[in-house]
């Protein structure tokens, strides 16, 4: 387990996973109540992160209109029907209220992970950051293969707890889980040593601000501010 004690804006950068319409919206094919629910946290740390200068990156699950980018997730119904996440449709484009700015890049992606088949990963090494913060859709699928594959390539990753979630699991011969039961089990796998865990508050609370960054200059004149921004605290 680690923990992410200071967040350093020059070295961070938000990703937000797939809040699009056919996830997010009222009655949508694939909906997430939970992930509309959370919407005012994500606000929250969007507002955060562009108060602060972190960059923001959108993903948004898509797939073209002739299906032949399936592969296995041809076995998802509304996907398999061109229900949901089609290329260029009303469906495929992030809800409104947590919309991208001009400036803020939205990645197409057409598996879980953010990092398959993208240019996510040339983004954020050209633009030196070490650090990712995960919020989004679904919390088990999409949201944990992003955070898991940013841990492979040794980004510190932030994923937050509040501002991130999932929908109801069936029973297909183990038991169902409900919304907060596959969210709450995803989260403890996740602390266990993938990612720091946390609420949105406490990621703000963590972000290193002008007068934090001349603190740390004035106490100490040679000492790197980008370090100072990715101390991390090892737990066993």
């Amino acid at each position: 387990m680690y923990t992410v004690e200071r967040i350093d804006p020059s070295t961070t950068a938000l990703i937000v996973v797939d809040m699009q319409n056919d996830f997010v919206a009222p009655g949508a094919p694939m909906q997430s109540p939970a992930g509309y629910a959370m919407l005012p946290q994500l606000q929250k740390a969007l507002a955060c992160c562009r108060e602060s200068g972190i960059p923001i990156i959108y993903t948004a699950h898509v797939h073209r209109p002739d299906g032949c980018d399936l592969g296995l997730l041809a076995h998802a119904p509304a996907i398999a029907r061109r229900d949901a996440l089609v290329a260029g449709s009303a469906g495929a484009a992030v809800f409104p209220e947590i919309a991208p700015r001009d400036d803020e890049i939205v990645i197409s992606k057409h598996r879980f992970s953010a990092f398959y088949g993208t240019d996510l990963e040339i983004i954020l090494r050209g633009r030196g950051v070490r650090t990712v913060v995960i919020t989004g859709v679904t919390t088990e699928n999409c949201c944990h293969a992003t955070a898991r594959d940013a841990f492979f390539r040794d980004f510190q990753v932030v994923f937050l707890s509040d501002a991130t979630a999932t929908g109801d699991y069936p029973d297909l011969g183990y038991g169902s889980m409900s919304a907060d039961e596959v969210h709450r089990a995803t989260l403890v796998i996740l602390a266990r040593d993938t990612a720091d865990v946390i609420p949105t508050e406490t990621f703000i609370d963590r972000v290193i601000t002008t007068v934090d960054a001349e603190h740390v200059h004035v106490a100490n004149p040679t000492y790197d501010i980008s370090q100072a921004g990715r101390e991390v605290v090892l737990v066993p």
